[in-house]
C-alpha cells in the first residue's frame, strides 16, 4: 500500500516525487490544457457531490460544515471502496491528490487525503 498521501494544485508543476497522481475534481480546471495536466487517474466520484460543492462555494465560513458533510459522503461504502482502489493502484508509490481550488488549506483534496489515511492506516502511522 502507499506510504504517503499529499495534495497539489493542478496549476503546479508535476514532480517525479509526486508518485501516483489522481485528479480529484469533477470539473476540468480553468486555463489548463489536457496536455499540460499530468495524472494517472481522474477520479471524479471522489470529489464532493455537486450539491455540496455548490453550497460550499469556497467560502471559509462554510468550511467546518463542508468538511463534516464531505467526510460523511466519503464514509459511504462505495466511497470507501473507491479510496481502497486508489491505494491499490498506487501500490507503494506516494499518492498525490491533484485539485484546482485556489485555497491550499480549505479544499476538498485535504479532507480526502485525511480520509484515505483513515481507510487504510499508512505504514508510518501507529494504529
Amino acid at each position: 500500500m502507499a506510504t504517503d498521501v499529499g495534495v497539489k494544485r493542478a496549476y503546479d508543476d508535476m514532480q517525479s516525487s509526486d508518485g501516483y497522481r489522481v485528479f480529484v475534481d469533477r470539473l476540468w480546471p480553468r486555463g489548463v490544457s489536457k496536455e499540460n495536466l499530468k495524472f494517472d487517474a481522474w477520479n471524479k466520484d471522489l470529489a464532493p457531490s455537486p450539491a455540496l460543492r455548490i453550497w460550499f462555494g469556497h467560502k471559509i465560513e462554510h468550511w467546518d460544515e463542508f468538511k463534516a458533510n464531505y467526510q460523511t459522503e466519503l464514509r459511504a461504502p462505495e466511497q470507501q471502496a473507491r479510496m481502497r482502489d486508489v491505494l491499490a493502484a498506487a501500490g507503494k508509490q506516494r499518492i498525490t491528490l491533484v485539485y484546482a481550488a485556489k485555497d491550499p488549506v480549505h479544499n476538498h483534496a485535504r479532507v480526502l487525503a485525511e480520509e484515505i489515511a483513515r481507510v487504510t492506516p499508512l505504514k508510518h502511522k501507529k494504529v
